[in-house]
């Protein structure tokens, strides 16, 4: 929860930039910088020209380069308690889940129902709250995304220099990513690659949607089943770009989506399984192959099937 207490006026500030702090635009700087400055604030006195970088104007999307001298003017600032609540089974699971860590990078066990990081209305999320539970860490920071209703591998840089690296590995082919997902009815093939290029749209109550055009991103997904249920598929599911929600809507076109997924699922289907007990998008990102961004040791992260998921895989329903 967090409380206004009173407000300041910060003085004008000279930050020099340094190896650990560039490389990042300067609006997630100056938000950083300016904790309790409404974003809008932040875009304004750039805009304005009242933040300079080496005596010169720039765009809030200037990334910022070691040795950089950043001027900050003074700015009214509403000091806030950044003290958030941390769910109990949120808190937990941080504590707990860590499937792998050292002094660059830690990967956690993300539990299904939380949102990666904060916004639209969400104060508890992943992030937010692992930063609340290690207030001496100087920098942590999310590499990439899971949506909130899926669990799995994600990655947290401790350094910025290795957020760098892994940026570039994800830009790139350089970590390979498996997801177990549960498609509903049975699919009748061994293996495929799905190649459907993908088209960000929003639909008429603002929410983001994506779908199968030949005017979008060029995508492909290579399914392989592992295991035939009565009314259900899992399959592994490996996506070899990086779209959002790639792996939902490919699942979607070929006419068999994720049960429990309420955007590109089957409305029918997914009541019938939730009459049965499945409650949530059954997708699972359960391991992740890339070399150590210091030592470039090969690395194999895999996430043990949340409950809920392996008693479907065991087919004990």
């Amino acid at each position: 929860m967090k409380t206004e207490q009173n407000c300041l006026y910060a003085a004008v500030q000279m930050v020099e930039i340094t190896e650990e702090t560039s490389d990042q635009r300067l609006d997630n700087f100056l938000i950083t910088k300016l904790k309790g400055v409404p974003k809008s604030h932040i875009y304004r006195i750039v805009r304005k020209g009242e933040v300079r970088v080496n005596k010169g104007r720039v765009d809030v999307k200037y990334r910022l380069q070691s040795g950089d001298l950043v001027r900050i003017p003074p700015v009214r600032v509403n000091v806030v308690d950044d003290i958030i609540f941390v769910p109990k089974n949120l808190k937990q699971s941080l504590e707990q889940d860590i499937l792998f860590e050292d002094d660059v990078l830690m990967v956690l066990n993300k539990p299904a129902g939380y949102a990666v990081h904060g916004g639209s209305g969400l104060n508890t999320a992943v992030i937010e709250s692992l930063r609340q539970l290690r207030p001496d860490a100087h920098f942590l920071e999310l590499v990439h995304r899971l949506d909130r209703d899926t669990s799995g591998c994600l990655i947290i840089a401790k350094k910025r220099s290795a957020l760098r690296t892994l940026h570039e590995l994800f830009r790139g082919d350089g970590i390979k990513k498996s997801y177990l997902a549960l498609l509903s009815g049975v699919w009748e093939k061994k293996s495929m690659t799905v190649n459907a290029p993908l088209l960000k749209q929003t639909g008429q109550s603002g929410e983001r949607m994506v779908i199968v055009s030949q005017e979008g991103k060029s995508s492909a997904t290579f399914f392989k089943a592992i295991k035939s249920l009565p009314d259900a598929t899992w399959v592994e599911a490996s996506p070899q770009t990086g779209r959002t929600h790639q792996i939902r809507v490919h699942a979607a076109w070929l006419g068999h989506p994720i049960i429990g997924d309420d955007r590109y699922g089957d409305f029918e289907v997914n009541r019938g399984f939730k009459k049965r007990g499945i409650k949530r998008l059954f997708l699972h990102a359960f391991r992740l192959e890339f070399q150590h961004p210091v030592s470039g040791k090969p690395l194999t992260i895999t996430a043990p099937i949340p409950a809920d998921m392996q008693v479907w895989f065991d087919d004990k329903k």
